[in-house]
């Protein structure tokens, strides 16, 4: 396993991985930190018989998730990764995209041991995290360095893999396209993101700014997000 590499040559938008390395039809799936639920859409409708439970801990996004009345098959649930309120061996497929990194350090690895009590024997647990590489990157850890909880992050997936709890199935790096029209909208999926309390100052904020706007072109703001995506099998 590696934390990064040195070239990444495939951009494409995460689906196309997913969807690739895992077949989830007629599947109970367990995503980990759904957030606003869009990748939990997009899943819950792009196949058939497909049964989701999907935790968030950001009580607004949660509250928000409880609202949707169009996903018959997906059940919200306030839960973290290291308390999974589902039974043993359970679920078929477990996805984390990058939440792994959002879990607080100290129960990392009790996160990893609950994902294996509720995971079906052969099951697969499918984890995304941003590589600490690239442009928007380096906007981000202006007012938000996740280097430390990043490493930590791959470090924990490691010690599952060394320690047995799962075995290595594959380890994927690709670029994320990701694309805003202006700052405005940077400044509120990201610097007013729920689940995170940024403070800027005036100085902080400007220089933000500037960074962004250094790649605003003619159709917005552009980046690829290097990502790796680690699959496990139990």
């Amino acid at each position: 396993m590696k934390i990064t590499t040195e070239r990444i040559d495939v951009n494409c938008p995460e689906a196309d991985v997913y969807n690739r390395l895992l077949s989830l039809d007629s599947k109970h799936i367990l995503e980990l930190g759904c957030g606003s639920a869009a990748i939990t859409r997009n899943i819950a409708t792009s196949g058939t018989n497909r049964v989701i439970t999907a935790l968030e801990v950001d009580e607004l996004a949660h509250a928000k998730n409880c609202q949707i009345t169009d996903l018959p098959n997906v059940s919200f649930a306030l839960s973290g990764a290291q308390k999974i309120p589902l039974e043993d061996e359970s679920v078929d497929v477990v996805f984390m995209f990058k939440s792994l990194h959002h879990v607080p350090l100290d129960l990392m690895d009790d996160s990893m041991q609950e994902i294996s009590r509720v995971l079906k024997q052969g099951g697969y647990v499918y984890i995304s995290e941003p590589v600490f590489e690239g442009d928007f990157n380096e906007v981000l850890r202006l007012f938000h360095d996740e280097q430390i909880v990043r490493e930590a992050a791959f470090n924990t997936v490691k010690k599952a893999v060394d320690s047995g709890v799962f075995s290595l199935a594959d380890e994927v790096f690709f670029n994320s396209p990701m694309k805003f029209e202006n700052f405005a909208e940077f400044e509120n999926n990201i610097i007013n993101v729920t689940h995170s309390s940024h403070k800027l100052d005036d100085d902080l904020f400007a220089q933000v700014k500037q960074r962004f706007e250094r790649h605003i072109g003619d159709d917005g703001a552009n980046f690829l997000m290097p990502i790796r995506v680690d699959l496990l099998q139990k």
